[in-house]
């Protein structure tokens, strides 16, 4: 049997929400593929993973890396832990899946792109999953066609129902405002290099010294204008929606994934989907999908290393602009 027709055997690094969440779309729902090895500090929750995959569990994750019978790596592990862990499966060239961020700083994350350009070939991929998503890809579509005329603007939402209160200010902006950073990437191929952050009325369920909502500016280099509002507190449900507005037209994504009603008493809606899983489990599953195939060749498909390291340095620059009010300069280093 060849290495294409084989699958691909994989390591779990991280057992927790979304770590077993891949899991088990990996061991269920992803063709060709096999998780061999789990990995967590927490050793219930990695056995408990691990029996219902058909996995062992190593409790080293550089060791879980290294096994002999794993092809291939999926870190969703804290970021703290990342860099070292990326570091070693591009010292074993084994290609990886890394839930972002791909390091918590730009230092370290420039280091990984430093290294994988060394390697000579793509193995590092970051799961900014949006990018597989139908509808932020007929968007994209949409504006390479010239659909819209030339963007100018892009407004995005993203409103969590609810979060715990260490979702602070600047979390927000490393956890949640980190998808749209990456989704104005995508969609305008081009890069930041500005943020602002404006910092407004806190709703009462936020702790102390947490703005929530915020809106966060970009500026992108050819001058467009990027705004996010980020609200995770809402009690209502997990919304995200992006619009793009172009000379020739207008577009906008997110809307509802349901019919949206009007009744005879003068009243209007839908249903908002209650959670990520359900807004973007299919996204996630194509991900995982096109990762394993492409993976099997010794590669990646989908956004990579300098991807994950543009998002942490305009996040950086983020996190100073909620401490500071003010406008903050992004000056990524060199791409190799």
């Amino acid at each position: 049997m060849s290495d294409l027709q084989r699958d691909l055997r994989i390591a779990v690094l991280g057992v927790g929400m979304m770590g077993a969440f891949h899991a088990d779309a990996l061991a269920t729902r992803t063709k060709g593929a096999r998780v061999v090895v789990v990995n967590d500090f927490a050793a219930e929750k990695a056995a408990e993973v691990a029996a219902r995959v058909g996995a062992r569990v190593v409790e080293d994750p550089i060791a879980a890396i290294n096994a002999p019978e794993v092809d291939a790596v999926l870190i969703a592990t804290p970021g703290k832990a990342h860099a070292e862990q990326v570091q070693a499966c591009l010292a074993a060239g084994k290609p990886v899946l890394c839930e972002k961020p791909l390091t918590t700083d730009e230092e370290s994350s420039y280091a990984l792109v430093q290294a994988e350009a060394a390697v000579g070939r793509p193995l590092v991929q970051l799961g900014f999953m949006r990018r597989f998503d139908a509808e932020y890809a007929a968007l994209k579509d949409l504006i390479t066609s010239g659909g819209l005329g030339n963007p100018l603007l892009v407004h995005c939402t993203h409103r969590n129902p609810a979060v715990p209160d260490f979702f602070n200010s600047e979390f927000m902006v490393r956890d949640s405002v980190v998808h749209e950073v990456d989704v104005a990437r995508f969609l305008l191929d081009e890069e930041i290099t500005s943020v602002q952050v404006l910092r407004g009325v806190a709703t009462s369920s936020a702790p102390e010294g947490t703005w929530d909502p915020m809106i966060v500016v970009f500026e992108t280099e050819s001058g467009r204008i990027v705004t996010d509002e980020i609200s995770v507190r809402t009690g209502v449900a997990y919304e995200v929606r992006t619009e793009v507005v172009g000379e020739t037209g207008s577009a906008m994504i997110g809307l509802d994934q349901s019919l949206v009603r009007t009744s005879t008493d003068g009243r209007w809606g839908g249903q908002i989907t209650p959670g990520f899983v359900e807004r973007f489990g299919q996204a996630y599953d194509t991900e995982l999908q096109r990762w394993v195939a492409a993976a099997k060749q010794g590669t990646i498909d989908g956004p990579g290393v300098w991807d994950g390291y543009a998002a942490v340095a305009v996040c950086e620059a983020g996190v100073k602009a909620v401490q500071t009010g003010e406008k903050v300069a992004v000056a990524l280093k060199a791409k190799p």
